[in-house]
């Protein structure tokens, strides 16, 4: 079923309003069990969201879901630093997986792949706008906030309502988190894995440091 108003409404959930409120105990990040780079670089659903060269020595993904207060903490606090040292110095690779934890999540990354669906550097820019104005929408009744940052993302309350009830898109963010819960054994938000060794937990910029600067060509 496709995500409607009244839906969104309905569908927020205990989960969405607790992350609002910082219900969710900080996980400490910890290095845990390593997959496969070849599995965990397998097409997904979806076309992967990735910013960085495609040569570059070091290969992070992210889980994430918007509704999700340590994702939004990372993208404000840790991500920034990241973009600047590693991606933007063609040193690492980033990719942003949905792992939506409610309906409204869902709602919200579907908003992202739509206005990305030509230029992904739109799906970012609305994956980041939605995190620093997390607290905005996600309330009780979040169409009106919603709806109001994706119409300065340059979406009609038209588009806005289609591309909520778009079924294949929502199949394939759906498809995406499942994968990760069976292959990846994900199980909260955010996950990193960082050339395959997964991490639990937001991490601080000193924490992916430690990671990645010793697997830098040269490092």
């Amino acid at each position: 079923m496709s995500i409607n108003r009244r839906e969104l409404c309905q569908g927020v959930g205990a989960v969405a309003l607790a992350a609002a409120f910082g219900a969710y105990a900080p996980l400490p990040a910890a290095a845990e069990d390593t997959v496969s780079t070849a599995e965990l670089m397998k097409p997904e659903a979806l076309p992967d969201m990735a910013i960085g060269s495609d040569k570059a020595t070091v290969t992070i993904i992210e889980y994430a879901s918007m509704t999700c207060p340590h994702c939004a903490h990372f993208q404000e606090t840790t991500f920034p630093e990241v973009k600047k040292r590693y991606i933007d110095t063609g040193k690492v690779r980033y990719i942003f997986r949905e792992f939506p934890l409610d309906t409204l999540a869902s709602a919200a990354f579907l908003l992202a792949r739509c206005s990305g669906d030509k230029d992904p550097t739109k799906y970012f820019a609305m994956i980041d706008t939605l995190f620093r104005k997390q607290q905005q929408w996600v309330v009780s009744k979040p169409v009106p906030p919603l709806l109001a940052i994706a119409k300065q993302a340059g979406f009609t309350e038209q588009s806005f309502d289609a591309c909520l009830a778009n079924q294949k898109l929502l199949d394939g963010v759906q498809n995406v988190r499942q994968r990760a819960v069976d292959v990846f054994k994900v199980q909260s938000t955010p996950t990193f894995f960082i050339n395959g060794t997964k991490y639990s937990g937001a991490m601080t910029i000193e924490e992916m440091a430690k990671v990645i600067d010793p697997q830098l060509k040269g490092g």
